[in-house]
């Protein structure tokens, strides 16, 4: 299988976009996962750019507009993909769109809903859309899910286990059966560490945070395997360390946005030698294609 990384855009606002992709397609990523402001503003100039350098690039996104109540936010949420999957603002459409989906509290069948929404939107467009696993949305907990998947069996996730550990403050020992319906669900992988006390480790290639790394790695080895079985023959995976707050700078001499570079370049490294990619990493990507 060819493990394909993209790099998030997360963190790098900063840099001109040129500088950005440059350096992004010179370390061996595939592409970026970014988060468009989905007005259409120079939207278009950086997907050209990205065509020009052959970088992929995936959505990652969530509603920030306010709303009043579920049925706002549900109208507000159809808008909001709507104009992240319009082919007069894309030059071409992305990989796929991760979604960070309603809140903690929406029910079940509230839940429900925005995954309908969502699969109209993919019917229409092409455009498959994840729900990321992550705080403050309804998928903050593994446990949550089961319930939703029996519904709805086409569900797909955004993989981001440094979340669970950090809400449950623990390594779900006690609840693999959940986190394994998760991973055959799973599209795509949000490789940043976490542990039982927060979503981001100071550095995974400390001894102290060996046993969070290693939780991590025994959950994306599942998820590798998975695939392989089921045969798909690419596989996506952003490190996805971010700035601060995130990252805890706790008066160390170091300039974040460098930092946060070197420690998800550290794990698209480790991961590339741990799951052996066959092919080279800049090019197209095809995730879903068995």
């Amino acid at each position: 299988m060819d493990i394909q990384f993209l790099y998030p855009r997360w963190g790098a606002e900063a840099i001109p976009w040129h500088s950005f992709l440059h350096s992004v397609k010179e370390e061996g990523f595939a592409g970026i996962e970014w988060n468009p402001d989905g007005t259409g503003a120079d939207n278009n100039a950086v997907v050209r750019l990205l065509q020009e350098m052959q970088l992929d690039y995936a959505i990652v996104t969530t509603v920030a507009a306010p709303y009043t109540g579920f049925d706002d936010y549900l109208l507000q949420l159809r808008r909001h993909l709507v104009q992240l999957t319009d082919k007069e603002v894309f030059a071409f459409k992305p990989l796929f769109i991760s979604l960070q989906t309603g809140r903690e509290f929406f029910t079940e069948e509230q839940v429900v809903i925005c995954d309908e929404l969502t699969c109209e939107i993919r019917e229409r467009t092409g455009i498959s859309i994840y729900h990321e696993t992550h705080r403050n949305k309804w998928t903050y907990a593994v446990h949550l899910l089961p319930p939703v998947i029996k519904r709805r069996r086409n569900i797909a996730f955004t993989l981001d286990v440094s979340h669970w550990f950090c809400v449950s403050e623990s390594y779900l020992s006690d609840q693999q059966e959940a986190v394994l319906m998760a991973i055959e669900h799973a599209h795509h992988i949000h490789a940043r560490v976490g542990y039982d006390q927060g979503p981001q480790v100071a550095d995974p290639a400390l001894p102290e945070y060996a046993e969070a790394l290693n939780e991590h790695l025994r959950i994306w080895d599942q998820w590798i395997e998975m695939r392989r079985k089921k045969g798909y023959r690419t596989s996506t995976i952003t490190p996805e360390f971010g700035p601060p707050p995130y990252m805890a700078v706790a008066g160390r001499d170091l300039i974040p946005r460098n930092e946060q570079w070197r420690l998800n370049v550290w794990m698209k490294n480790l991961l590339l030698q741990r799951y052996g990619a066959e092919t080279e990493q800049a090019g197209p990507v095809v995730t879903e294609k068995g």
